[in-house]
């Protein structure tokens, strides 16, 4: 199996919330759609994903909204079944066009039909994932009724539907880690920050010391890690060392210095610092050179793409658009 991953791997068009809401789905009858295989317009691509939770409800979509109710009813019947289910849309023919769906997309998708009561250790492999892992998902038929279904180090042999005629030869998806991003300060902009980029896949890490600003019961934060830490030393712990991105928004013009100092010995690609462009070359004059010429084009600064609007929402709106934006190869 190893050398047909390496011949038909896909990158999976995968997303954090649906993979965390299936790694704590705890019905029986909870059941994971995986998309497979495309051809023509879809909304997606191999690799995405919709939870039907067994109690109606569902995270993650697979298309405009037209599709779902139809993959749901599949779905929960592989689930209580206990065995995987395949399932074929194709909407590229004209009368799909006026259709009492009117799905409309000229597209084709294979769905694999995964009834999560028989993953036993699914949530592991999932953690493992968030984690900072890349991790293969792979189906390869074992014999015409069944199928062995890998997601990183686990593995499930699962009696299955005939496999469709496409997908003799396995299914082979690669599921690359989630991007990490370190914010240093956890200032006005935080709560409106940290939603948006957990809900566009991030795992975040807050950097923070000073009791104002730090999490608590009066002052929640939907943050995945909080360490009360020094910049210096937030910055040589292992598990975020390999982080994509770092924004610095401390609002403390010595806390500010102290970041980015320690960020300049690190290999974080994209640094951001907030505040205009007189703060930065007022930072600089304090810094040493080599710091300076350590930052160099990974400095963003003033961080965000120019939306328009003042304030916390806007600011942090723009953080995140600039964010996914470098992250999905645009220009940021």
């Amino acid at each position: 199996m190893k050398d047909d991953v390496a011949l038909t791997l896909q990158l999976a068009d995968a997303h954090r919330a649906v993979l965390d809401a299936s790694a704590l789905a705890d019905h029986p009858h909870a059941a994971l759609a995986l998309v497979v295989e495309t051809e023509g317009s879809t909304y997606v691509r191999s690799g995405a994903m919709a939870l039907f939770d067994g109690r109606g409800g569902q995270v993650g979509w697979l298309s405009g909204g037209c599709l779902e109710p139809e993959i749901e009813a599949r779905a929960l019947a592989a689930a209580q079944a206990g065995r995987l289910d395949w399932m074929d849309v194709d909407t590229r023919d004209d009368e799909d066009l006026l259709s009492g769906s009117a799905v409309g997309c000229r597209g084709h998708l294979q769905l694999a039909l995964l009834p999560l009561a028989a993953l036993p250790g699914w949530g592991e492999a999932v953690l493992a994932w968030r984690a900072g892992g890349d991790v293969h998902l792979t189906l390869q038929p074992s014999d015409a009724a069944r199928v062995v279904l890998g997601f990183g180090a686990q593995r499930w042999e699962l009696d299955c539907a005939p496999v469709p005629a496409s997908l003799q030869c396995g299914v082979a998806l690669l599921f690359k880690a989630p991007p990490q991003v370190l914010l240093f300060g956890a200032g006005p902009e935080s709560p409106h920050l940290l939603p948006l980029l957990r809900d566009a896949g991030w795992v975040t890490t807050l950097v923070e010391r000073r009791p104002r600003w730090s999490p608590s019961a009066e002052r929640p934060l939907p943050v995945d890690a909080w360490q009360p830490l020094t910049p210096a030393a937030a910055t040589q712990l292992p598990a975020l060392v390999g982080a994509d991105a770092a924004l610095v928004m401390n609002h403390n013009f010595e806390l500010d210095r102290e970041t980015l100092e320690a960020l300049a010995a690190t290999d974080i690609p994209f640094i951001g610092l907030l505040g205009p462009q007189r703060r930065r070359e007022d930072l600089f004059r304090l810094l040493p050179p080599s710091a300076t010429d350590a930052l160099g084009k990974r400095l963003r600064s003033p961080v965000g793409l120019d939306l328009g609007g003042r304030g916390a929402h806007a600011i942090a709106l723009s953080i995140a658009a600039q964010l996914q934006a470098w992250h999905h190869g645009r220009a940021a």
